[in-house]
């Protein structure tokens, strides 16, 4: 194999390490994220804040400015991704969440899985393993 030719056998990175989002609060969001996981908040700035899950892989939230929130289950502006989490009774952790600062989303297209809105709008799954 040349220098210039990609060796398309082997996976191009190793692990994956992390997610960031854009958002408009990154300490705020940093700090529901690791209410609604008991995950810890390792930085926190104006500018960039990150939770730590036991595994090590790290969500972050990066300031946007004139962030916008996307508007699910429209795709304008779409959602880009979501999170999913397991829990093992949807109805208590839908009043977990809700407590916490979530938002039920009008929308919910399942019957094993709920979706919520984080407290900037990023859609959000709790659902049965």
């Amino acid at each position: 194999m040349t220098t210039t030719e990609a060796d398309t056998t082997t996976p191009a990175v190793d692990a994956l390490t992390g997610i960031v989002i854009d958002c408009a609060n990154p300490p705020a969001l940093a700090a529901f994220y690791s209410s609604i996981t008991g995950w810890t908040v390792r930085e926190s700035d104006p500018s960039w804040a990150t939770v730590v899950t036991p595994n090590g892989l790290v969500l972050s939230f990066q300031h946007v400015e004139e962030y916008v929130a996307p508007q699910w289950p429209s795709t304008n502006p779409p959602q880009q991704f979501h999170l999913d989490f397991d829990v093992v009774d949807l109805d208590v952790g839908e009043q977990r969440v809700l407590a916490l600062g979530a938002r039920k989303a009008e929308h919910q297209p399942g019957t094993t899985f709920r979706v919520f809105l984080d407290p900037e709008g990023h859609p959000f799954c709790l659902c049965l393993p």
